[in-house]
């Protein structure tokens, strides 16, 4: 299910971009926030829950996040390869869990270092520095995000916060995109749309909520560590794009530092409770331990 909804995500990158010659990417990343905002507000019913000043405060700045950095992971995507783009938006949620382990754990900070030269080659000149920048920008916006999520606590369930911050979301996306969207947008490609928004974010939403039902925090961290990985055969199967074996390489140290990182911090302790770190799509990732007892782990987050 953990990959169902990894690959979900990857396959809604892919699909947007084979779509480009009927619409636009930004505006077809708007359509997908607007499709999503109104089936979860229909699902939700956030009208029901009580919220406090301070949550709803949060869930509006998680939608504004959400709106960030959905548009500028989809703009990089136009200019980089999905793997590459990927690789690198994914530092974002890395480096949080890379910076809360404790000595030698810091290691983990070097193969991504080394893996962003591989996957940017700086000294050939030929980076597209503009798509690199809104991939690194992407990051930053997922991993405030997941510290925003954090902050929510359990005051705000994962449907009611989504319900909340995706409306959010699409309208900091339409001033992103231009009011003009509406019109440049035909019948038939607003079916597309409601199409792909299920692909990302209400399909990867309830598999990951199944999923973290089932695993630990650790493992399933360790799965969205595949993220890159799963976004270079996603661009490679779909829209042929081929990767050097330097970008590969790339991929696979940025890949191994999350694995490694979230098993640094990972490690059963009786009684404890795990340290909540929302995935992508707002749920709180702390599920038991197959024992009863609550693993300890960092997840860098998921898409």
């Amino acid at each position: 299910m953990a990959m169902g909804a990894l690959c979900s995500a990857q396959l809604a990158g892919a699909v947007s971009l084979s779509l480009t010659p009927l619409i636009r990417v930004e505006d077809l990343t708007w359509l997908r926030l607007v499709g999503a905002s109104v089936i979860l507000v229909a699902i939700a019913r956030p009208w029901r829950f009580s919220f406090n000043l301070s949550t709803f405060l949060l869930c509006v700045c998680l939608g504004v996040t959400s709106a960030a950095m959905t548009m500028l992971y989809m703009l990089s995507i136009t200019r980089l390869s999905i793997g590459t783009a990927t690789a690198l938006e994914f530092l974002g949620p890395l480096s949080i869990a890379v910076i809360r382990l404790r000595g030698a754990g810091k290691l983990w900070a070097l193969p991504p270092v080394v893996g962003v030269l591989a996957l940017t080659a700086p000294w050939h000149g030929k980076s597209d520095l503009h798509g690199v920048i809104l991939a690194l920008a992407a990051g930053l916006s997922w991993a405030i995000y997941i510290l925003l999520t954090q902050r929510a606590g359990d005051d705000v369930a994962g449907l009611h916060s989504l319900a909340i911050s995706l409306p959010v979301a699409a309208i900091v996306a339409t001033f992103m995109v231009g009011t003009s969207v509406v019109s440049r947008i035909s019948l038939s490609t607003v079916f597309l749309g409601l199409a792909v928004s299920l692909l990302l974010p209400v399909v990867p939403y309830a598999l990951e909520l199944l999923a973290l039902r089932r695993l630990t925090t650790g493992a399933f961290g360790i799965l969205m560590s595949l993220h890159p990985a799963v976004g270079a055969v996603v661009g490679l199967i779909f829209l042929n794009q081929v990767l050097t074996p330097l970008a590969l390489a790339g991929i696979a140290l940025v890949v191994g530092a999350g694995i490694g990182a979230t098993h640094s911090g990972t490690r059963a302790t009786p009684g404890a409770h795990a340290p909540h770190t929302a995935p992508r799509s707002g749920v709180r990732a702390t599920p038991p331990e197959p024992n009863g007892q609550q693993g300890e782990a960092e997840v860098p987050g998921s898409r």
